[in-house]
């Protein structure tokens, strides 16, 4: 019997620097004793993290040579989330903690579900030093509320949190002082994947 929630595969469209960042994420966060029979090794998998990187870096001085190569490695680290993803939904089944655990976010594989409306920044307040509380409209259907933030003004995004199921008090740990972060939401979960993102908050933790 199929599970009703899934693994998103949206990593397919992430730019090469957002990907390097999810596959370090879920190359660290794949636990192989949870996953013993996993495709690719949670090791393997922040060495083609490490070696997209190199690439992507090479481009900026290199010619097409260099681009040829970056995609070459973006195309190997996508197959080696794909090949792991198909077998952590054989194991997590309907378990949503242990898939969030993972790195990986979850998609309804529920197709008589309705898409899903987008969420909105309702608050956003410093929680005391290096901390700030994040509150989001909730939305219908949605499984869990993704969370990233930018600190060079929105060119680079990056995983704030660990993705939660509750919108009304999310918290962003681990703060610069003096740092002004913008920070945007999105709910995850319906037929549709995600709903778009919300426009970003700003706010400079204490």
């Amino acid at each position: 019997m199929r599970s009703d929630i899934g693994i998103l595969r949206e990593f397919y469209e992430y730019n090469p620097d957002h990907l390097v960042i999810f596959g370090t994420n879920v190359g660290t966060n794949l636990d192989p004793v949870l996953f013993p029979n996993l495709p690719v090794s949670p090791a393997t998998l922040k060495t083609l993290a490490a070696d997209l990187a190199a690439k992507q870096a090479a481009t900026i001085t290199g010619g097409s040579p260099t681009y040829a190569a970056r995609d070459t490695a973006f195309d190997a680290l996508t197959a080696a989330l794909d090949s792991d993803a198909d077998y952590v939904e054989s194991v997590v089944k309907d378990n949503m903690e242990m898939l969030l655990a993972t790195g990986y976010l979850p998609v309804s594989n529920n197709h008589t579900s309705t898409p899903l409306d987008d969420t909105a920044i309702l608050g956003l307040w410093n929680n005391g030093t290096t901390q700030a509380l994040l509150q989001l409209r909730s939305v219908r259907n949605a499984n869990v509320y993704q969370v990233q933030s930018s600190t060079d003004g929105g060119k680079t995004w990056v995983e704030a949190c660990t993705p939660s199921s509750q919108a009304r008090r999310i918290l962003l740990a681990d703060l610069v002082p003096g740092m002004t972060y913008l920070v945007r939401a999105r709910a995850v979960g319906g037929s549709t994947g995600a709903s778009n993102w919300t426009a970003p908050g700003s706010i400079m933790a204490t």
